[in-house]
């Protein structure tokens, strides 16, 4: 495998990606959307997720497509970005075809983060400004780190961020993860710099500092946040034609890259989710090794992105925590 050209998820050809935020409030929501609708599944492992519409995502729903999907912030109320997409949408033509109407397919998730030290005094709810933003701004090329959903993030000792990676196999398939990475647990060994996703670390992409020589994995970790505060939620997609039911497998071994990048995972405090996506572009060349081939790579790409997610992220004032530049 070798990084895409952007190494970003966007690298997938006909992906888009746009990022809103409020410095003020400390949170913002992301998007991903395509030219033109695209099949995703979805694969829930965390404790305590909070979703819209992924119900439609299982292989046996009627819905095989969606126009966009969203991440951001704001705990429950960040799920009102999804209607600034769907307006967004809407005004454009897309959607699902229903008596002479289209209804835009936008499901979603957020992460908690309504206790990081923004300005939550709000009247009235900003997220589907947010994401009818985000949406106007998607493209091939996004900013990393503190942007979008992942500039109030924050994990169990440092500032967390929005990460994204790709990879092109030797198949010439490719494969890329995005993520908001708002962890419970740690993306680093102990309280050093090094990162848990260093062994698949591609070009010194966030740092290249490997491992250390000597750390103890089995030290018993101590939360940080409480019930609910936390949750990282992440897309891994391909343009190798996956079904629903492909794509749910291909989720589920993504989460794997989270269990490489943060310790610990999947946590009961997290509601660690992973939407997967196939824009179909290119067959399958073997059904018995293609989906072998990226799983490892989706595993591999999405412990990539949560790294780099962490190692983008930038100070503001009024953090609660510092940002990984400031242990290296």
């Amino acid at each position: 495998m070798r990084p895409g050209a952007r190494n970003l998820i966007t690298d997938i050809a006909g992906l888009r990606v746009g990022n809103a935020a409020d410095a003020a409030l400390k949170s913002g929501t992301t998007v991903l959307t395509a030219d033109a609708p695209f099949t995703a599944s979805v694969q829930v492992m965390g404790g305590a997720p909070g979703t819209r519409d992924t119900d439609l995502l299982a292989p046996d729903k009627l819905v095989s497509q969606v126009d966009a999907l969203v991440l951001s912030g704001g705990s429950a109320f960040g799920l009102a970005a999804c209607d600034g997409v769907m307006a967004g949408l809407a005004q454009a033509g897309r959607g699902f075809a229903v008596g002479g109407l289209c209804v835009p397919i936008v499901p979603g998730a957020i992460v908690f983060d309504l206790l990081n030290g923004g300005d939550k005094g709000w009247t009235r709810n900003p997220y589907p400004a947010l994401g009818r933003t985000a949406f106007d701004a998607a493209a091939a090329d996004f900013a990393l780190g503190s942007h979008g959903a992942g500039i109030g993030a924050l994990t169990g000792r440092i500032k967390g961020g929005l990460g994204s990676a790709s990879a092109v196999l030797e198949t010439g398939a490719t494969i890329g993860a995005l993520v908001v990475v708002n962890a419970l647990g740690s993306p680093t060994v102990g309280e050093g710099a090094h990162f848990w996703a260093a062994p698949w670390e591609m070009d010194d992409e966030f740092g290249g500092r490997g491992l250390p020589d000597r750390f103890a994995p089995h030290d018993e970790p101590r939360p940080g946040k409480q019930l609910g505060e936390a949750t990282t939620i992440a897309i891994v997609a391909t343009d190798v034609a996956l079904d629903k039911a492909g794509l749910q497998r291909l989720a589920t071994v993504a989460h794997d890259g989270f269990a490489r990048a943060l310790v610990p995972s999947h946590t009961p405090f997290d509601g660690d989710l992973i939407f997967a996506v196939s824009t179909g572009q290119r067959p399958m060349s073997d059904p018995a090794t293609d989906p072998y081939l990226l799983g490892h790579a989706a595993a591999s790409v999405m412990a990539r992105a949560v790294a780099r997610g962490v190692f983008h992220a930038m100070p503001a004032p009024g953090d609660l925590q510092p940002c990984w530049r400031d242990l290296a």
